[in-house]
């Protein structure tokens, strides 16, 4: 699961790279939660289940849009106006150091130990060398904000910032689980609630009904951002979450450039180079020290 999720957010830089060409980033998240939360409903009647009418659980389901949606949504996309998908790649792949350091102060099964921050420590390492120096293609300080700030340096904040929110939604998404909230539940009510806290902002800041209609390019990779990159997603992300705990659930960004990598050279043939070949496996023995059981047995024999 934890590889066909890194599959699915993967293919997601791509789609937003595309999409903001032609769309303001608050209507490209505005669009991606809207047609996720159809998907995720139609899917969830399919299946026998309905909207919750428990008070805490839609609390809690707001709460979560806002930490996992709203936020780093809308800061991806708008980093990716300055810097490079490739680098926000690598920015993103941050997120467990971050889940590392919150849940170990928050969540008494995931405390931080030595081995967690060597293996995230590796794993960024890997994920670095196998994004390569031309994802920092881009950084040049060419575009200045009108207090004459460098927007790409503010577009590394933005990214960096949407991983410290991944990192709190991972660890507050571990409440689910005990209320016994269906994934598919959960995922739905996720997009469904960061759609309506959406909605004011987008019709004030982006006006989207007085935009040209888009490409079919554009059109078809918003579907296919909130069909699979987040409907379909999400559903892996809580049941994940649920079962192995935030701290290996998000080591999926790590996963992320290995995902996009491969896939360019299975699609697009792309040259297999020794920096992928080095960056996988050090991404691989940072999965394992943050893991733990594969040391552990080592340890015991």
């Amino acid at each position: 699961m934890l590889i066909t999720l890194s599959l699915l957010w993967g293919g997601s830089f791509f789609f937003v790279e595309v999409v903001i060409t032609e769309l303001p980033s608050l209507t490209t998240v505005f669009l991606r939660v809207l047609i996720a939360a159809l998907a995720l409903w139609i899917y969830a009647a399919f299946k026998g289940l309905y909207p919750p009418n428990n008070a805490k659980i839609w609390g809690m389901v707001f709460i979560m849009g806002f930490l996992n949606n709203v936020v780093p949504f809308t800061l991806i996309a708008w980093g990716q106006l300055y810097i490079t998908s490739g680098y926000a790649s690598i920015l993103n792949a941050t997120t467990p150091l971050f889940t590392v350091i919150i849940a170990g102060m928050v969540l008494a099964d995931e405390r931080m130990t030595p081995m967690k921050i060597l293996g995230v420590s590796v794993g960024l390492v890997g994920v670095i060398l196998m994004v390569g120096p031309s994802s920092f293609e881009g950084l040049v300080l060419e575009n200045i904000s009108s207090e004459g700030i460098s927007l790409p340096i503010l577009a590394q904040f933005a990214v960096l910032i949407a991983a410290i929110f991944y990192a709190f939604a991972g660890v507050f998404g571990r409440g689910f689980s005990a209320l016994g909230v269906d994934p598919i539940i959960t995922a739905a009510g996720q997009v469904t609630a960061s759609a309506i806290l959406l909605v004011p902002l987008v019709l004030v800041i982006d006006q989207p009904l007085t935009l040209p209609f888009p490409s079919r390019y554009t059109v078809l990779s918003i579907l296919g951002l909130a069909v699979l990159s987040t409907a379909v997603a999400y559903i892996l992300y809580f049941k994940l979450l649920a079962t192995a705990g935030a701290t290996n659930l998000l080591l999926v960004t790590f996963l992320i450039p290995v995902s996009a990598i491969l896939l360019g050279i299975l699609i697009l043939g792309e040259q297999l180079e020794l920096m992928h070949v080095l960056g996988m496996l050090l991404i691989g023995g940072g999965l394992s020290a943050i893991d733990g059981r594969l040391w552990k047995r080592k340890n015991a024999s």
